[in-house]
C-alpha cells in the first residue's frame, strides 16, 4: 500500500518539485476527493521552531476562502511537514515564463487582475503572502489564476533562512522587496512591489533585477534601477511604464497604497483608459540617506538574517555578527573589519568555490568586538556515496536518504509496477557509485498506472461516476453527431484497456443536441388578385 499521511491521505504520484518541497496528488480517503499534499524538506522539518510557526501559518492561510487563492486544508508534520491543498490542474506562471511564450498585454493584465484581487481579499483578512513569484501563481487549464502558498512563505521567513538555504533559490531573490532586503517589516506594500516584479517578467521575458546570487540581486532592488518596459517594447501603452514604476518605487510609500489602488490601474489599462498615478519622490532614493556601502552591508547581512549593529549592555560593547555565508573572503573579511578572522576549507556542495560555507559564530550573533571569527571557505563539492539501499523505499524516504549524504533527486520516471505506488525500483547511479556531492540520481518509481475503463454508450454522468471512483481527473469535450444518442459518451481518450497512472486525466466526448437557432422564418404572405 502507498503512504497513508495523517490517518486520512493516501499519498499518490509526484506532480512536481522544487527546492522546498515535492507536490504529490492524494486521495482523501475521508472525504473521497483528491487533493493535493506538499511536502516539505527534510532539514526544514528538524528544526522545531519552524514546524511550529508553519502550523500555525498553514492554518491561518486554511481561513482564506476565494476562488483566487489556492485553497488550504489541512497540515500536518509526520513524516515531515506537509499541507494538503485544493488539487488545481494546470501550470505555474513560473512553467508558461519558462516555456517562452510570450502574452499579449491583455491577458498579462488580466493575470495581475486574478492576483490583485486574490492579494485584495488576503490583505483584508490580514494576511501578508511576503513571497509573490511566478512559481506561486497557478493558472488553470480553464484560464483562472490562483495564488498559493502563503502559509509557507509567513513561516519561511519566520524560520530565517540564511543564504547557505537560499543560495540556489536566486528566483526568490528576484521579486524581493527593498524593505525585505534591508530587514524592515513587509507588509501589504511588499506583495504589491513583487507583484510588480513578476508583471515585468511576464510581459517583457525578463525580471526587472538579475544577478548571479541572491546578494547581488537583492542590492539591485535596494539602489537599482530598471529598464523601463516602453524601451524594451516601445509598442507598449506609457500606462504601463507608469503602473510598474509605482508598484516597483523603492519607498513603499511612493507605491500604490492598496492591491485594490493597483488593480484600479491595472482595469484601467485594460479598457484602454489613461493611467495617472504619480510617484510623490524620487523612485529610486532610499527611505535612509545611507552610502554604498552601508546598503551592501545590510543586503549582504539581513538576507542572512542579521544587521551589522553594536550594542552595550553592562558597560560592554556588543557586535551583532553579520551573515557573510555566500561571499568572497575578500567582502566577507570587509564586512568584518572588527573581527580576528580564521581561514579554514571544507567541500561543500550548496556554495560555489571559493565562497563562505559557513561561519563561527552565527550570523546574528552578539560578541565583543575583536572576538575571532572562523569561515570555511567552500572547496566545491567533493564527492558522495549513493546509498545502497534505496530500492524497495517510498520516494519521501528515499529522497531523505539521498540528502542526507548530499545527494537530490534529478528525475522521477514512473514505471509499471506491481509494487505500491511511489516505491523506488532503480536507481542510477547505483548504489555504491560514488559522484560529486549536489549532484542528483534518476529513480524510477512504481507509477500506479492502471487500466482506463470503458466509457463509450455511457452518459455523462455515469462515465464522470466511473471515472472518480477509478481515480482519474476528467477532461469534458463536447461534439454533435446526429447518428448518435444525445448525452451519451461518444469517443475516449485513451482507449478503454490502456493503463494510465492514476490522477492523471481522461477525456471524455459528449454528444450533444444541436443548437436550433429561436427565430422563426417568416412565411410567405398569399398573394390575391386584383
Amino acid at each position: 500500500m502507498s503512504k497513508l499521511l495523517g490517518g486520512r491521505y493516501r499519498l499518490g504520484e509526484m506532480i512536481g518539485t522544487g527546492g522546498m518541497a515535492d507536490v504529490y496528488i492524494a486521495d482523501d480517503e475521508r472525504l473521497s476527493r483528491k487533493v493535493a499534499i506538499k511536502v516539505l524538506r527534510s532539514d526544514l522539518a528538524r528544526d522545531p521552531s519552524f514546524v511550529s510557526r508553519f502550523r500555525k501559518e498553514a492554518l491561518a492561510a486554511a481561513g482564506l476562502n476565494h476562488p483566487g487563492i489556492v485553497a488550504v486544508y489541512d497540515s500536518g508534520e509526520i513524516p515531515a511537514p506537509y499541507i494538503v491543498m485544493e488539487l488545481v490542474s494546470g501550470h505555474t506562471l513560473r512553467d508558461l515564463i519558462h516555456s517562452g511564450e510570450r502574452m499579449p498585454l491583455d491577458r498579462v493584465l488580466e493575470i495581475g487582475e486574478g492576483i490583485l484581487t486574490a492579494l485584495a481579499y488576503s490583505h483584508e483578512s490580514g494576511i501578508v503572502h511576503r513571497d509573490v513569484k511566478p512559481a506561486n501563481v497557478m493558472i488553470t487549464d480553464q484560464g483562472v489564476v490562483k495564488v498559493m502558498d502563503f502559509g509557507i512563505a509567513r513561516a519561511l521567513e519566520d524560520f530565517g533562512a540564511t543564504l547557505t538555504s537560499t543560495w540556489n533559490v536566486v528566483g526568490t531573490a528576484q521579486y524581493l522587496s527593498p524593505e525585505q532586503a534591508m530587514g524592515e517589516v513587509a507588509d501589504y506594500r511588499s506583495d504589491i512591489y513583487s507583484t510588480g516584479c513578476l508583471l515585468y517578467e511576464v510581459l517583457l521575458g525578463r525580471p526587472p533585477y538579475t544577478g548571479d546570487t541572491p546578494v547581488s540581486i537583492a542590492f539591485q532592488h535596494v539602489s537599482g534601477d530598471f529598464v523601463k518596459p516602453i524601451i524594451i517594447d516601445p509598442e507598449l501603452p506609457n500606462g504601463v511604464n507608469i503602473l510598474l514604476s509605482v508598484a516597483l518605487a523603492k519607498n513603499p510609500e511612493d507605491r500604490y497604497q492598496s492591491a485594490g489602488e493597483m488593480l484600479n490601474d491595472v482595469k484601467k489599462l485594460r479598457a484602454g483608459r489613461a493611467v495617472t498615478t504619480r510617484i510623490a519622490r524620487n523612485p529610486l532614493k532610499p527611505r535612509k540617506i545611507i552610502s554604498i556601502f552601508v546598503a551592501l552591508l545590510l543586503v549582504g547581512g539581513v538576507i542572512g538574517g542579521g544587521l551589522y549593529a553594536t550594542k552595550r549592555t553592562q558597560g560592554q560593547v556588543l557586535i551583532r555578527i553579520p551573515n557573510v555565508v555566500g561571499l568572497t573572503q575578500s567582502d566577507a573579511e570587509s564586512l568584518l573589519g572588527g573581527f580576528v578572522i580564521t581561514i579554514q576549507r571544507a567541500h561543500d556542495g550548496r556554495i560555489p568555490k571559493d565562497r563562505v560555507a559557513s561561519q563561527i559564530p552565527l550570523a546574528t550573533s552578539e560578541v565583543l568586538s575583536r572576538t575571532g571569527v572562523t569561515l570555511t571557505l567552500s572547496d566545491g563539492p567533493g564527492d558522495s556515496i549513493v546509498p545502497f539501499d534505496l530500492v524497495g523505499k517510498s520516494l519521501i524516504d528515499a529522497r531523505s536518504a539521498l540528502s542526507a549524504v548530499g545527494l537530490v533527486v534529478a528525475q522521477t520516471q514512473a514505471i509499471a509496477s506491481d509494487k505500491p505506488q511511489g516505491t523506488v525500483l532503480s536507481v542510477t547511479p547505483a548504489g555504491g557509485s560514488t559522484i560529486p556531492s549536489g549532484d542528483g540520481v534518476v529513480l524510477q518509481i512504481a507509477s500506479g498506472d492502471i487500466a482506463v475503463p470503458s466509457l463509450l454508450g455511457l452518459s455523462e454522468i455515469q462515465a464522470r461516476t466511473v471515472l472518480v471512483q477509478a481515480g482519474f481527473l476528467i477532461r469534458l469535450i463536447d461534439a454533435i453527431d446526429t447518428t448518435q444518442q444525445v448525452g451519451l459518451v461518444i469517443a475516449q481518450a485513451p482507449a478503454a484497456g490502456t493503463t494510465h497512472t492514476i490522477g492523471s486525466s481522461v477525456t471524455i466526448t459528449v454528444n450533444r443536441a444541436p443548437v436550433v437557432d429561436p427565430t422563426p422564418t417568416p412565411s410567405a404572405s398569399p398573394t390575391t388578385s386584383p
